[in-house]
C-alpha cells in the first residue's frame, strides 16, 4: 500500500465526519443558503477545524459566494476544499522527495507531553532519515520516565541508528551535550534529542527544555536547527494550548500530528497550520515505521476529499 492510499485510509474517520456529512448537506438542498452555511459551520466545528479557523472559512466562502455569484449547491464542496487548501501553512519542503539539512549535524530537539506518541515519532524520522542515506544519533535526554531510555533504544534498533544514554535520573542537558559532541566526532548527519513531557520532580517542565536548548547552542552554535512539537490527533483543541505553550518557551519550528487514523477529529492539522502559524511537518496515519511521512497539503486534501483528481 503506496502512503497515499495509508492516508486515505488513516483518514477514513475524519473523511465521513466531514465530507461524508458535507456531501449529505449539499445532496439535500439545490441552492446555497444561511441554513446550509449554519449547518457546514457546526460540522466543521465537530471536525475539531477550530471555531477561528472555521469562521474565516465560511466568511470566504460567503464572500465568493456574493462576489462570484454562487448559488448552486454542487459548488459549495468545491469552495470548501480550495479554502482548506489555501489555509494550510505550506511546509518549505513540501514536493521535495528527501530532505536537505544546511548544518551538520542537523540537529532537532523533539518535545511534547507524555502519550503523544513522541518516542514512536523520533523512531520513525529516525527510520526515514537513514532511508535517506543520513546518518543519524539520537539522544535519550527523557531521562525522568521510567523505561524511557529502553523504549527509545528499541525503535533506535528498529531504525538501525545509534542512540546515546545516561542513567535515569542524570541530567537532560549533559545527554543532549553528549550526543552532539558524539555526532560530530562520529560525522553524523542528524541528531535527534528526546526530551521530557513531564517531570516527576518540582523542576519546572519548560524552564527544563530551556536549558537544553541553551546547552545545545553553547556545543554547537545554531543548534538546534529545528523544535518539532508532536501532537495526538485526539487532543483536539487541548493540543493547540500545549502548542501555544510549548512555542513561547523553546520557539517550536514544525508540528507532528500523530494518530490520524485512530480520531474523526482530523480537522486539527488545519487549526494547527491557521492558528498557530506553525507549518505541520508530519503526519502519522498508523503504528508501522513506515506510517510517518512528510506532510503535503496537497496529498492531505486530496485524502480529504477522496478526490482522484487532487486539487
Amino acid at each position: 500500500m503506496g502512503f497515499l492510499d495509508k492516508l486515505k485510509a488513516g483518514l477514513a474517520k475524519t473523511r465521513e465526519s466531514l465530507f461524508g456529512k458535507v456531501a449529505r448537506l449539499v445532496a439535500g438542498k439545490k441552492t446555497i443558503d444561511h441554513e446550509m452555511l449554519d449547518r457546514l459551520e457546526e460540522i466543521l466545528i465537530s471536525s475539531d477545524v477550530g471555531v477561528p479557523t472555521t469562521l474565516e472559512i465560511l466568511d470566504r466562502i460567503t464572500m465568493r459566494i456574493q462576489e462570484e455569484g454562487f448559488e448552486s449547491s454542487d459548488r459549495l464542496m468545491d469552495m470548501l476544499k480550495q479554502e482548506i487548501a489555501s489555509m494550510l501553512h505550506v511546509n518549505g519542503e513540501e514536493g521535495l522527495s528527501q530532505h536537505k539539512f544546511e548544518a551538520k549535524p542537523h540537529v532537532v530537539m523533539v518535545v511534547g507531553v507524555n502519550g503523544v506518541g513522541k518516542t514512536t515519532t523520533i523512531g520513525k524520522l529516525a527510520h526515514l532519515y537513514r532511508c535517506e542515506g543520513y546518518r543519524v544519533i539520537i539522544g535519550a535526554a527523557d531521562t525522568f520516565r521510567a523505561a524511557a531510555n529502553e523504549q527509545l533504544e528499541i525503535w533506535a534498533g528498529r531504525a538501525g541508528v545509534e542512540i546515546i544514554r545516561q542513567a535515569q535520573g542524570a541530567d537532560p542537558a549533559s545527554v543532549a551535550f553528549d550526543t552532539v559532541s558524539a555526532a560530530a566526532a562520529r560525522s553524523a548527519d542528524v541528531v535527534m534529542i528526546d526530551t521530557a513531557g513531564r517531570l516527576h520532580t518540582k523542576v519546572n517542565l519548560m524552564e527544563e527544555l530551556k536549558k537544553i536548548k541553551r546547552v545545545l547552542d553553547k556545543r554547537l552554535p545554531g543548534a538546534p536547527h529545528d523544535v518539532l512539537l508532536v501532537l495526538d490527533a485526539g487532543t483536539g483543541q487541548n493540543g493547540l494550548q500545549q502548542a501555544r505553550q510549548f512555542h513561547e518557551a523553546v520557539g517550536v519550528t514544525g508540528i507532528v500530528i500523530t494518530k490520524l487514523d485512530g480520531t474523526a477529529k482530523g480537522g486539527i492539522v488545519l487549526a494547527a497550520s491557521r492558528e498557530l502559524n506553525i507549518p505541520v511537518r508530519y503526519i502519522g496515519v498508523g503504528e508501522g515505521i513506515d506510517d510517518l511521512q512528510p506532510f503535503r497539503r496537497r496529498d492531505f486534501v486530496h485524502a480529504l476529499f477522496n478526490n482522484p483528481n487532487g486539487l
